[in-house]
């Protein structure tokens, strides 16, 4: 569950330098005193009101005069005279980077809503633009690298010795910050970041990861929070190889749904009419460039790189088809191989995957055993191949991670205002299971399900009853009141049509079906995020 995928230019501002300017006025629900940040203008043309700053937090909270790490934020301001203080917002991760997440939601969200609050990106610990940034293997993804599946022990083991190898660097390079880098530090983080803005409470936007990020935060400061959004809700119970593993299942599940939409649309993809045949050739093309890499690059790993993507969102499975129907019908790797470049490609990105295995390896137990890993790989994988062992290589580090683990914070909350959770029933990332888990445990809470859909990060993607929700909370704090395990439902938004004939988006365009709503916000949340 991080970022995967590099933050897109035109999804959000590109933010320039984090330096200090003015302190923001305090108002009753914000703070008596002035806040201690300095904010500057960052603004772009398409952000023209946006500014960044920096604030110190403890590397160890627990020693608050000691060692010191710097969080980057940003800042939309509020204009409206009742002014509802600070907004948080996070895309998830744990890796990825808010910066530009502000500008969006803020532009996002209907006007005299977003009026009303201070939007506040921020890189968390260890990320992007916050210091020191973690970077443990440059290039670890750098195709093409070995085949998710092992072929023989000897391919599992040099998986194994690869992934072990990663974390001894990750020791090596960081073993002082190790220690740190969890979730319960990142919700001090937060709340530093509240001092900072001079509020008494926050408020909170998280989907993904951010939904337990903002969970913690409330179990550890219950008093300090106002008006909480969870979208896309994480299995609080799950955390965090069990998680992991209902992922394998469920983007196994959004792998068929793929399947069928093309056997639907067969008249422009030319695949057939069966799903499962469909879904036969998908797999016929991964061992086929496991025998030769389409345009050097895309292995099987990188192929399922490419199309996992589409396990979060729909918007983008009509450029996946593309690529899928060029490659089986015309032998055409090169679209395969922009299809890699714009869904597949990690990038410069190490950072967010560095900080995605520091934050998970440390915040729960992993088994120690890899025959645990091989039993559950091969055990799961039997049923739901899809990404079973890509997944399970991508968190392999885990188990041989250079730092003891923590014992995870346990969610059970009856102090806190009514949170508003969303979830999708086919959510891949982050299972529908989780939300009701999370729905359980936060006493007060309320969910709002998006009925069939099967996207990871809901709101602000154009599902209209969706956004009434989220809006009217965040404008008043109104929240449903159902029966039953949802207070609210919501019907999802209809799959996407095929791209009309020679409309394929580049491999630097977002990739999602013009119109389809969620293309901008997918590109921000990334994938595994």
């Amino acid at each position: 569950m991080t970022n995967r995928a590099k933050i897109l230019v035109a999804a959000g501002a590109v933010v320039a330098g984090l330096v200090t300017g003015v302190p923001a006025p305090a108002t009753a629900d914000t703070g008596a005193a002035p806040a201690p940040l300095k904010w500057t203008s960052c603004a772009t043309d398409a952000r023209p009101t946006l500014q960044c700053a920096t604030v110190r937090a403890p590397l160890d909270h627990d020693r608050p005069d000691g060692r010191q790490v710097t969080l980057a934020l940003t800042r939309v301001p509020h204009t409206a005279k009742a002014f509802q203080g600070p907004l948080l917002v996070n895309p998830g991760g744990p890796g990825g980077s808010g910066l530009n997440l502000a500008g969006f939601v803020a532009t996002a969200l209907p006007a005299k809503v977003a009026a009303q609050y201070d939007v506040i990106g921020f890189d968390p610990r260890g990320v992007g633009r916050s210091t020191p940034r973690l970077d443990c293997v440059p290039g670890y993804f750098r195709p093409v690298r070995p085949a998710s599946v092992p072929a023989s022990p000897a391919a599992e083991r040099k998986g194994r010795d690869r992934a072990a190898s990663f974390a001894a660097s990750c020791g090596s390079k960081y073993g002082d910050l190790l220690p740190y880098m969890d979730t319960v530090s990142a919700a001090h983080d937060l709340d530093t970041i509240r001092e900072a803005l001079g509020a008494r409470r926050i408020n909170y936007f998280g989907y993904s990861y951010g939904t337990y990020l903002g969970a913690v935060y409330a179990q550890l400061h219950p008093d300090r929070v106002r008006r909480f959004v969870l979208d896309s809700v994480v299995d609080p119970e799950g955390v965090w190889y069990a998680d992991n593993i209902a992922q394998d299942y469920a983007f196994d599940a959004r792998h068929k749904a793929f399947a069928a939409w093309v056997a639907k649309n067969d008249a422009t993809y030319r695949l057939g009419t069966d799903p499962d045949a469909v879904e036969a050739a998908w797999y016929r093309m991964r061992a086929a460039v496991a025998e030769k890499p389409a345009g050097g690059k895309v292995g099987p790993g990188e192929l399922e790189d490419t199309f996992l993507p589409g396990g979060y969102y729909n918007g983008y499975w009509p450029a996946l088809a593309e690529a899928f129907a060029s490659y089986v019908n015309d032998a055409d790797g090169t679209a395969l191989l922009a299809a890699w470049e714009r869904f597949g490609e990690t990038g410069d990105d190490s950072n967010g995957y560095s900080v995605y295995t520091a934050v998970q390896c440390r915040d729960a137990a992993w088994p120690r055993a890899w025959s645990t890993w091989r039993d559950d790989a091969r055990g799961v994988a039997a049923q739901a191949p899809f990404i079973t062992w890509n997944n399970a290589w991508y968190n392999a580090p885990c188990a041989s991670w250079p730092v003891e683990p923590l014992s995870p914070v346990r969610i059970s909350n009856d102090a806190v205002p009514p949170m508003l959770l969303f979830q999708a029933t086919e959510d891949a990332a982050t299972p529908y299971a989780g939300g009701l888990s999370m729905h359980r445990r936060i006493k007060g809470s309320r969910l709002v399900v998006e009925e069939g859909g099967g996207n990871h990060g809901v709101t602000l993607s154009g599902n209209t009853c969706l956004d009434t929700h989220l809006s009217e909370y965040l404008s008043t704090g109104a929240v449903p009141a159902g029966t039953g395990d949802a207070d609210a439902v919501c019907t999802a938004r209809p799959d996407p049509e095929p791209l009309p004939a020679g409309k394929a988006p580049r491999a630097a365009d977002s990739g999602a079906v013009p119109g389809s709503g969620g293309g901008t916000l997918h590109g921000l949340l990334g994938f595994r995020g």
